[in-house]
């Protein structure tokens, strides 16, 4: 598919520069800082950079800084994520901290954190944009380490949370890096804070549908596809979107099977294949793709003024993230 051919063109432009920027002693730092990049990825966030910047008039060259920058941080976000979640692989390798050792692992995130604002102060664009990149990329790692705790306390507390908590801890954990890749895009193309603020809401409405479909797939999704046990999520005890509607929406036995696997290491795979019959029973799934959608054209009216290629590739990317298969 189109859309795919360019994601993958922009991802080799990326990896090629990330590559880089990625090098330097002791080896071994740089080896772990780079380890998670070259075994893996779509490049999702730097394709949003450098299409936000080119619907604005902009280019590839100029948006490369900005783009690489994002990156860096969403696989230093990776990197100590796997260390809290105590996750041995990803992307089909070892994760940093098994294969490097967790102070290496620890130095290695903050090599990516730090050479994330390097690579933005030492491009050619002007200081009042340079600024803006670095206060706005800022904001966002704030948002994720808030977000990130607030999924961690979810977690640990036996409260099912509303579908609103839901929502705003996800709107920092994960949408924030989505917003922040596509107004870095922009600020890279111009200084019009309307524009500026219509691609981030672009990228915030397509961060949150992007979560609530992957969360989908984590409770219900083909293992073949997903590489994950069936009802991963639900053994786990994630509250998701999907799992909240479960839980709020079934009744009596329903329920009680749902709540069997929920949050239960022991739960059998036929334990875990009843309660996921349940919730597809209870039509989860579509009250799910339906909340994801909703988002998806809040974000699509933020681009209305817009026109070009590098709108059509944008509007692509939405469709392809809400209507990904299970």
């Amino acid at each position: 598919m189109k859309k795919t051919k360019t994601i993958e063109k922009n991802a080799r432009i990326v990896n090629k520069y990330l590559n880089s920027k990625l090098k330097g002693n002791p080896k071994m730092l740089y080896d772990a800082a780079a380890h998670l990049i070259i075994h893996g990825g779509k490049r999702l966030r730097p394709h949003m950079v450098i299409k936000s910047c080119q619907i604005l008039g902009g280019n590839t060259i100029i948006a490369m800084p900005a783009a690489s920058a994002v990156e860096m941080i969403h696989n230093f976000t990776l990197v100590h994520d796997d260390i809290m979640d105590n996750d041995e692989m990803r992307h089909g390798v070892p994760t940093v901290h098994k294969k490097f050792g967790m102070p290496i692992a620890i130095l290695a995130g903050d090599v990516l954190f730090s050479k994330a604002y390097q690579i933005i102060s030492d491009s050619k664009l002007s200081k009042d944009a340079t600024v803006q990149l670095v206060s706005r990329l800022a904001k966002a790692c704030v948002d994720v380490c808030e977000g990130q705790l607030l999924d961690v306390k979810m977690a640990e507390e036996k409260r099912i949370p509303s579908q609103k908590e839901y929502i705003a801890m996800i709107g920092k954990k994960t949408a924030a890096l989505f917003d922040v890749s596509c107004s870095m895009g922009a600020i890279c193309a111009t200084g019009n804070q309307k524009d500026i603020s219509n691609l981030s809401n672009f990228g915030r409405n397509l961060g949150i549908a992007f979560q609530i479909t992957d969360d989908l797939i984590g409770v219900m999704g083909d293992p073949k596809i997903t590489k994950k046990p069936v009802g991963n999520d639900l053994r786990e005890g994630k509250k998701s979107l999907p799992i909240l509607m479960a839980i709020e929406s079934a009744k009596g036995k329903d329920k009680k099977v749902i709540l069997k696997a929920f949050g239960n290491p022991k739960a059998t795979k036929n334990d875990l294949k009843n309660a996921v019959d349940v919730i597809r029973s209870l039509g989860i799934e579509e009250n799910v793709r339906t909340q994801a959608l909703e988002y998806a054209e809040m974000a699509k009216k933020s681009l209305s003024k817009y026109s070009g290629s590098a709108k059509t590739e944008l509007i692509d990317l939405l469709d392809f993230v809400v209507k990904r298969s299970l």
